[in-house]
């Protein structure tokens, strides 16, 4: 029994002593990574960058703890780090080219176009681009069309079908189960309701859908007729003809590709493009050393600031206020920007907003706090892949609104939902009683409909909330709210068509929003800033958790904007029940 215990007692110990040294182990691992992601690149003669694309990419790049432990196939990348390792590779006399090499990237067609036209601009200088791929996506092959040279896989394929929307519905799912979704709403193409309530499209929602589609492809097509000299007409006929499905050689023939090569004498083809012997050296800088590269600029001295506030994700989302998952707090936002108003060196704020809408309440709160900082300085609003619904309302008051032509916006409408379960508890046997002391005492209550004085007062609400957003457009954009109605009504529109209407001053990117703010602000020099501040990776790892990583990164790099959809189920019982959000289920294919 003596050495039994003995031998327990040395057990633990081993196991307890073996657990801090792992602990400290690491830890040091970790601030390891953390330290040689800070250090500075050095940039050798004849380099490449090289724009790997695999994963997901959103506004700005949070590194994430887990991510580079586990070293993930899916990667997360910024448009900002993509967008200013563009610039530095442009102005490095010795990075000599841009090697994209494009697998698949979640993320939408504004971001696309917003990359392709920094290398449009990266090309200026005479230097070269080269795109590879074994499988171009759609969205990669319109991104990698700006390429000098598009390389593919000699088994390799072009997708090129045309776009798609193809929303999921789950009005017979939740009758099956006993769950019908009271919905509350304004706007005849307010659609977001509509995969609760119906089986398919209703014909006001197609006939948005078809429109934005439309513009969408409009602007593929012509960006790649120009860059491949290939007609419009032609592009269409090789998306009806699913090109993708001959053989690769064909795509040669049709002028979507240059030359079929394999993956492995890719780097030797670069070489020849540089004019360099295949035995020469070839640094190849990844994103990752382009970011640590120093950007050559001399420092401004003025003191003036140009501030860049990124807010992206749903406004008020409760999956993103306990985790680094992208997402718009407002309380957050509310105190960014009363701080950048009280700044005296921050002479103009650009408002970089992509985001789908959220909370009705959370948008009008931003709203103000936009309002407020416009009486101190220029506002100018930055849209990226979508300022819609509550994303709109918090852009409406900027002194200008800027959109890429691919930008989806507008959705000016509200709407609320509270679900009745008494179909669910009737099934598994569960019973409902109330004592109340007044009539509206247990409004809401899911074990049962809604009576006709309820519904009445959740639309009046409603109503209230669609006529507080058009007066907001309306006083914004200097459009009689008799007028904004006719364009609003819930209906989602493209940057393009936007302009046309009003409700956007200009298209181009955050580049062209920056310009404006400047000249707004009357001053020659100044040092862009961006805001809020990136969190420290120590304080990525405080906050974030395996699970959350599982979900929020995993997820979304595997299933991309479906995971919106299992995202706003699982979080649904925290959501503000009045929405000011465009459809949960754009998914443009």
């Amino acid at each position: 029994m003596k050495d039994f215990l003995k031998f327990t007692l040395a057990t633990i110990t081993g196991i307890v002593i073996s657990s801090v040294v792992l602990f400290f182990f690491g830890m040091l691992v970790i601030f390891g990574m953390a330290a040689s992601s800070e250090s500075e690149t050095q940039v050798k003669d004849n380099s490449i960058m090289k724009l790997e694309l695999n994963g997901y990419l959103t506004e700005r790049n949070q590194d994430n703890p887990f991510m580079t432990l586990l070293e993930e196939e899916y990667s997360s990348y910024g448009l900002d780090d993509i967008l200013n390792s563009i610039k530095k590779a442009k102005e490095s006399p010795s990075i000599k080219g841009i090697y994209i090499e494009a697998s698949s990237l979640s993320c939408g067609f504004a971001s696309l176009q917003e990359i392709r036209q920094a290398l449009e601009d990266f090309k200026t200088t005479g230097k070269f681009i080269v795109a590879y791929s074994d499988n171009y996506t759609q969205g990669l092959y319109y991104l990698s069309s700006v390429a000098d040279k598009v390389l593919l896989n000699p088994q390799g394929r072009i997708e090129w079908r045309g776009l798609a929307a193809a929303p999921m519905f789950y009005k017979d799912l939740l009758e099956k189960i006993g769950v019908e979704m009271q919905v509350f709403k304004v706007g005849t193409y307010k659609s977001a309701v509509e995969p609760f309530i119906a089986t398919e499209m209703s014909p006001a929602n197609r006939e948005q859908v078809t429109a934005y589609l439309q513009s969408v492809w409009g602007e593929l097509t012509k960006a790649v007729s120009e860059s491949r000299s290939i007609s419009t007409d032609s592009l269409n006929a090789y998306a009806d003809k699913m090109i993708m499905f001959y053989p690769s050689a064909e795509s040669v023939e049709a002028g979507l590709a240059d030359t079929l090569i394999y993956k492995n004498d890719v780097r030797n083809y670069l070489k020849g493009m540089m004019g360099i012997d295949e035995d020469d050296s070839m640094p190849v800088l990844g994103l990752k050393d382009m970011i640590n590269v120093k950007k050559n600029m001399p420092k401004d001295k003025s003191g003036n600031i140009i501030a860049v506030y990124y807010a992206y994700g749903e406004i008020d989302g409760a999956a993103s206020a306990s985790t680094t998952e992208e997402g718009i707090q407002s309380k957050d936002v509310i105190k960014d920007l009363r701080r950048l108003k009280e700044d005296d060196n921050v002479k103009a704020v650009v408002l970089r907003i992509n985001s789908p809408g959220g909370s009705a309440y959370g948008s009008e709160q931003i709203w103000y706090a936009v309002s407020e900082l416009k009486k101190e300085k220029p506002v100018i609003v930055s849209m990226g892949d979508y300022a819609a619904s509550g994303g709109y309302y918090i852009s409406c008051n900027a002194d200008s609104i800027v959109a890429e032509p691919t930008t989806l916006t507008g959705s000016i409408g509200i709407f609320g939902m509270y679900p009745n379960i008494k179909g669910l508890t009737d099934k598994v046997g569960l019973k409902f009683d109330v004592v109340k002391t007044n009539e509206f005492a247990d409004f809401g209550a899911m074990g049962r409909g809604m009576n006709a004085s309820e519904k009445s007062l959740m639309q009046m609400m409603v109503n209230q909330g669609y006529d507080l957003f058009l007066t907001r457009c309306s006083e914004g954009r200097g459009i009689a709210k008799e007028e904004l109605d006719k364009i609003a009504q819930g209906r989602v529109w493209t940057g393009s068509m936007a302009k046309e209407l009003g409700l956007v001053d200009e298209l181009g990117n955050l580049d062209k929003a920056i310009e404006i703010a400047v000249a707004k602000a009357g001053i020659d020099t100044y040092t862009i800033m961006s805001y809020p501040a990136k969190a420290t990776f120590l304080e990525s790892l405080i906050k974030e958790t395996p699970d959350n990583y599982i979900k929020a990164y995993l997820l979304k790099g595997k299933i991309g904007e479906y995971y919106k959809q299992i995202n706003l189920i699982e979080n649904f019982d925290k959501c503000d029940r009045l929405q000011a959000r465009m459809p949960f289920d754009i998914n443009i294919q």
